[in-house]
């Protein structure tokens, strides 16, 4: 299994938290009390499901080894466990920061992700 888990974030919401020096997640992060992640695997669904037709995104590689312990991986969607961070994203564990535009079929169009 790879180190790296992604976010989907509005490109906004990431400059402000970059302005700010901290990342403490979007609001259903805020609700839940832990910032949601997701794998390779599942950053195609979690688009879909929760970003559908959002314009402005980013996706936000990062470092899941670098978290540590703050990093846990919680069964959700369908029963498969997905990376949840209890506590402010350190932005030292962040790898790169890429667009997420909308293709011509509406569905996000990632990049490589590795």
């Amino acid at each position: 299994m790879s180190d790296t888990i992604y976010k989907i974030v509005p490109a906004s919401l990431w400059q402000s938290a970059r302005a700010s020096g901290r990342f403490e997640g979007a609001a259903i992060d805020l609700a839940d009390g832990y910032i949601h992640f997701s794998t390779a695997a599942q950053a195609t669904e979690t688009a879909a499901k929760h970003f559908a037709g959002q314009t402005d995104l980013l996706l936000i590689a990062i470092d899941g080894a670098a978290l540590g312990k703050a990093l846990v991986y919680e069964p959700s969607r369908g029963g498969q466990l997905f990376p949840h961070l209890y506590g402010a994203l350190p932005f030292d564990a962040v790898l790169w920061e890429k667009a997420l535009p909308l293709g011509d079929d509406g569905q996000h169009v990632f990049p490589e992700m590795n």
